[in-house]
């Protein structure tokens, strides 16, 4: 079946190239400034440089792509005969990459419906996945959008950090902020809730933290069908390990993605990043 609705995203929905390639999918590139370079996430840096600057203390700071790079990645899609654009994207409170998307739809040559998923990291990716498919499979635009904005609503993100600072630097710990001050006694675990960080409980050591994030990630679940991805950043190990023990725990997994994250939500999260994405299907 022809396929007329395009689906563009952006670099912090971390999906696979291969993946990307083979649904079509688009991804516009965040920036990640390290000292006086600017530098484009996924192709100009990777998170094993980012985590480096981090813990060299480096100054680390991000930024959204330009208008002019949505309006370029809208231009390319209408030139492949698309009628249609559906333009999804990292929470809005955290970034002004849903704005700058706007104002480039204002000018493309098709039609495009823009998205603040209120999502980040692959439960981005999830989401753009579920427009992928709805626009292979024939949908229109609002169908597109009303897919995207569904597995949304179905989709959860927890994570546990190793220490607030990074949040804290970047100004997006949100509700957590009650935390700061005590924070450094305990390990935090958050939770994406309303497109923002919230804090969802305080848990006195690490490996009670990471053993309370599986929990409330498996209660999550349920009997499915959810998708799951863990990501990590500078954690293989500890990520692989909880993927192995959700793999056993929730018996409607789908597909379990596991991957480190990239350098824009590295450098808010700083290393020892552990989280967890359940999206129901």
């Amino acid at each position: 079946m022809s396929r007329h609705v395009a689906i563009v995203t952006d670099s912090t929905a971390y999906l696979p190239p291969r993946t990307m390639e083979r649904h079509g999918i688009t991804a516009v590139p965040l920036t990640v400034v390290l000292g006086d370079q600017a530098l484009e996430e996924g192709t100009e840096i990777s998170a094993r440089s980012l985590a480096l600057a981090l813990q060299k203390r480096r100054s680390v700071t991000t930024s959204r792509p330009s208008s002019e790079t949505f309006a370029a990645a809208y231009r390319a899609a209408a030139g492949r005969g698309v009628t249609g654009i559906v333009s999804l994207h990292l929470s809005a409170e955290f970034s002004g990459t849903y704005d700058a998307a706007l104002l480039a739809a204002r000018e493309a040559p098709v039609p495009v419906r823009v998205v603040d998923t209120g999502m980040v990291a692959m439960a981005l990716g999830f989401c753009a996945l579920a427009a992928a498919e709805t626009a292979e499979a024939g949908g229109t635009l609002d169908e597109v959008v009303a897919a995207t904005e569904k597995r949304a609503a179905g989709t959860s993100a927890y994570f546990y950090v190793d220490t607030l600072e990074y949040l804290r630097r970047g100004g997006r710990i949100g509700a957590a902020q009650a935390l700061l001050g005590s924070a450094l006694a305990v390990k935090p675990l958050l939770e994406l809730e309303g497109g923002r960080i919230e804090l969802r409980e305080k848990v006195r050591t690490a490996s009670k933290a990471i053993a309370r994030l599986e929990e409330i990630a498996a209660d999550r679940a349920g009997a499915g069908p959810v998708d799951i991805a863990v990501h990590h950043l500078s954690a293989p190990d500890r990520a692989a390990a909880l993927a192995d023990r959700l793999r056993a725990r929730v018996p409607g997994l789908a597909d379990l993605h596991v991957s480190e994250v990239g350098a824009v939500i590295g450098a808010h999260t700083g290393p020892g990043l552990l989280g967890v994405v359940v999206s129901a299907r």
